[in-house]
């Protein structure tokens, strides 16, 4: 297989089953930022060649777990409504999820206040992922009625709660330090 095609060098791209449709399109970009995630997912746990600590291997697993049903999203995202993917998000991705963010919250100190961005690499670039699922979230949200599973919308929002908690978890695993939003500005 040819890595290039030549059939978007005028601004068009395919969709699952061939719909054209151009680059900048809802669509496009929602699972083009989901795609954007997933490699910034990816760079964050690059950064953790070197480190160890009890459970890293575990911590591995379950985020190219997210990073796979993340690639799955974005198939999802793009096919045309009026199509299927043979692979759908179901409600149980969503509830796997929740309960990683509560096994590693109770890890954890409560928060009492907003935190920075800070500590660690891998939590920044966690943090940076978080954002990014954000944007795919907010385009996600507007393509409305042509969103074929509101499973999407949850994914997308449970993920940068759990990218949020995932940052704090490796801080606390490597003593990276927690900055504290000063409001004294």
């Amino acid at each position: 297989m040819r890595i290039y095609t030549r059939s978007g060098d005028k601004g068009q791209t395919s969709l699952v089953y061939g719909k054209r449709v151009p680059k900048n399109h809802l669509r496009v970009e929602a699972y083009g930022t989901c795609d954007e995630a997933n490699s910034v997912i990816g760079l964050a746990l690059s950064f953790l060649d070197e480190q160890e600590w009890d459970g890293k291997a575990a911590f591995f697993e379950q985020m190219h777990r997210v990073q796979t049903i993340l690639f799955h999203v974005g198939a999802e995202l793009s096919t045309p409504n009026d199509k299927e993917v043979s692979w759908k998000l179901k409600g149980s991705h969503i509830e796997e999820m929740e309960k990683q963010i509560d096994e590693w919250d109770k890890q954890m100190d409560p928060l009492k206040n907003f935190i920075l961005p800070s500590g660690h690499s891998t939590s920044s670039a966690l943090h940076t992922a978080r954002t990014v699922v954000r944007r795919a979230e907010r385009m996600a949200v507007g393509l409305g009625d042509e969103l074929e599973n509101e499973l999407v919308l949850s994914y997308l929002n449970r993920l940068s709660d759990f990218l949020f908690v995932a940052a704090r978890y490796v801080n606390k695993q490597l003593g990276g330090e927690e900055l504290v939003l000063n409001v004294d500005i």
